[in-house]
């Protein structure tokens, strides 16, 4: 497995890129914004194609906050930030920029390498379970499984990676309730008890860029459940 560590510590790259290898990753090691971004272009041989980024904050060019939204506009590879900013506010600043997880310095190696598993395996129940070629219609609201694109009356909606895995939850069984510890097991892949107020922050999001705040309904003690729009 191809990992992208992206720290501008020599010492730190070096040490944890010991352990990575011990534990069967090829890692490649930028230190910059730029460097990583770079190493992220295309070639013919696609070599740098990386199964996870573990992306740290304080880069010497660029604020990595920066750098994972312009990660983001380039790839769907599942990114970690791995940082000593342990305040709420910025692990949800971090989470809604399309990071996959946030670990806070310092980490305990175990939890890491965890989840890092966890993040690479993200992709396979949805590729899985999409349906071939068809989209799921809720009223005006219609996702491409097979894509992962969203539109409200044919209108493209940007979502980031965790919002569509969280609609697409919630769509694929409409007026179902789910309850937040099932939605942050399947869509988060984790059962760490910071992530439930992310998902209030996902839901939100979601409400606001679909122009659809009724689409979700929160069951008040339980969890979610989708509510299907009138057309």
């Amino acid at each position: 497995m191809r990992l992208l560590l992206v720290e501008d510590d020599n010492h730190v790259a070096a040490a944890l890129s010991a352990i990575l290898a011990r534990h069967g990753f090829k890692v490649v090691h930028a230190r910059s914004g730029e460097e990583a971004l770079r190493a992220l272009l295309p070639d013919e041989r696609h070599e740098n194609a990386f199964s996870v980024i573990l992306l740290d904050l304080g880069l010497p060019d660029q604020d990595g906050y920066e750098v994972c939204g312009k990660i983001r506009k380039r790839t769907s590879t599942p990114v970690i930030m791995v940082t000593a900013r342990a305040d709420v506010r910025s692990r949800i600043h971090g989470l809604n920029l399309g990071a996959d997880d946030y670990v806070v310095k310092p980490y305990d190696t175990g939890e890491l390498l965890a989840r890092i598993h966890a993040v690479s395996r993200r992709g396979t129940p949805d590729d899985a379970a999409a349906p071939g070629g068809d989209g799921l219609h809720l009223g005006p609201v219609r996702l491409d499984l097979n894509t992962r694109q969203v539109s409200v009356d044919g209108r493209a909606v940007q979502l980031t990676r965790k919002e569509f895995d969280l609609l697409a939850l919630l769509a694929q069984r409409p007026g179902v309730v789910f309850r937040r510890e099932q939605i942050i097991s399947e869509v988060w892949r984790t059962s760490w008890e910071g992530t439930g107020r992310t998902l209030e922050v996902h839901v939100a999001s979601l409400r606001s860029k679909l122009s659809q705040p009724a689409l979700i309904e929160t069951v008040r003690g339980v969890g979610y459940r989708l509510v299907a729009p009138v057309a």
